[in-house]
């Protein structure tokens, strides 16, 4: 491990400890920025606490702008060292976990701070379960994955992988809730602090937080941007963020190569976000063969890091929000933006993902990991109309309590 403290990590002689929370962030991609920004604006805006960033560097630049007015002053960007950017996002999630564990200690003892907060506390499931401490200090963080739980949010028939996934996980919420340097876990999964309660010791510690839904911003200024999306006579449908292969964009476009050629006709679909490297030669090959084989069929890929207004322009030109994830273990802020703007998603059957959908009316849930259910399920949609499975009731239900300055009281809250 590194041993030399980057000049930002130096404590200010002012420093209150009591009232400082320390956020560590290393990951870059996703929500991240999203949600920290919502921490800064509600710190800047008259909150008691002080707050100091631990994140990667890119991160922390594009931070920077948001902390404004002299909240500098309760504020402060620390970005991590190479070596700590390294290990804190190595592949093996042990090296990650603890590598994560041992910079939040260690930047806890420099900056004083008594409390520290992980904007992903899944990584540190086995430190904890170790009974590893902070030097006193007490965490928390939001937990994104929970699992051990599907079997009761709908039908759930785990492979032999995910089997022995659920044991592994329900062995270290077990543990990790024991120790006593954890303060609570914010779970997005509504249905898992109810189970905790009732299966774990110390269960008490788990609490429902609920995922932000992104404000409104000004698409106008963006809609000339995708003036060509979608064109007239044609249903958008918009899939959206960074493209992974587990949202699912290999196997929507081998849905569209199923569709009739009819429906085809009907529709116009936009991949939006940057594209992973790793799947970046499979999806030119399957557009370039979908282009053959459905000459009619209206596609347009745009391979960059979208802007939240560009993203709400997209979704007020589309009348569907794709969200076919693989087997998906978590939450997405995805429904979330398609709610708010009264647009039905079509997403897996599979956990919250689907739990969600069906509970709240937001749309129509398949098995997207089979390319002719999803083929089956957009044709569907086409034929019947796009509210025709949608309840904007529900929806707007599920969308008025899931404020940013909701979430921020809450992590805050839970963690001073």
């Amino acid at each position: 491990m590194p041993s030399q403290p980057a000049p930002e990590e130096r404590v200010a002689e002012d420093r209150t400890p009591d009232d400082r929370v320390l956020v560590l962030e290393p990951d870059s991609e996703g929500h991240s920025q999203e949600w920290l920004g919502h921490l800064i604006d509600f710190v800047a805006s008259g909150d008691t606490h002080r707050l100091e960033i631990v994140a990667s560097a890119a991160l922390c630049e594009a931070l920077r702008p948001a902390i404004t007015d002299g909240a500098h002053r309760r504020i402060s960007l620390s970005p991590l060292s190479p070596d700590e950017q390294r290990l804190c996002t190595h592949r093996r999630l042990a090296v990650s976990g603890f590598a994560r564990w041992w910079v939040m200690r260690r930047r806890l003892r420099r900056s004083g701070a008594r409390a520290g907060f992980f904007l992903s506390i899944d990584h540190l499931s086995l430190p904890l379960a170790c009974g590893l401490g902070l030097g006193g200090a007490r965490v928390s963080g939001i937990l994104f994955r929970p699992s051990v739980h599907y079997a009761v949010l709908g039908s759930y028939h785990p492979t032999r992988a995910e089997r022995l996934r659920d044991l592994r996980k329900a062995l270290l919420y077990r543990l990790m809730l024991r120790n006593k340097a954890l303060r609570s876990i914010l779970s997005l999964d509504p249905y898992f602090p109810g189970y905790a309660m009732s299966h774990y010791g110390h269960g008490e510690k788990v609490q429902t937080l609920p995922d932000p839904a992104h404000e409104a911003s000004d698409a106008a200024a963006d809609l000339d941007r995708f003036a060509g999306y979608a064109p007239q006579g044609r249903i958008g449908l918009l899939l959206f963020g960074y493209l992974a292969r587990r949202k699912g964009p290999l196997e929507l476009l081998d849905a569209l190569r199923r569709l009739k050629p009819q429906t085809a006709a009907r529709v116009a679909v936009m991949l939006a976000g940057r594209v992973d490297p790793e799947i970046r030669a499979e999806l030119d090959q399957r557009c370039q063969t979908l282009s053959h084989a459905q000459p009619a069929l209206w596609l347009q890929v745009a391979d960059r890091r979208l802007e939240s207004a560009e993203i709400d322009s997209l979704i007020e030109k589309s009348g569907v929000v794709l969200a076919p994830y693989q087997r998906f273990v978590g939450s997405s802020g995805v429904l979330l933006w398609a709610a708010r703007a009264g647009r039905p998603v079509l997403t897996q059957d599979f956990g919250l993902l689907g739990r969600l959908t069906r509970d709240h009316g937001l749309g129509l849930a398949t098995d997207s990991s089979d390319p002719g259910c999803l083929a089956l399920a957009i044709e569907r949609i086409v034929e019947s109309g796009t509210q025709a499975l949608f309840d904007p009731a529900g929806a707007r239900r599920f969308v008025e309590s899931r404020t940013p300055r909701h979430f921020a009281a809450m992590v805050l809250d839970g963690v001073a």
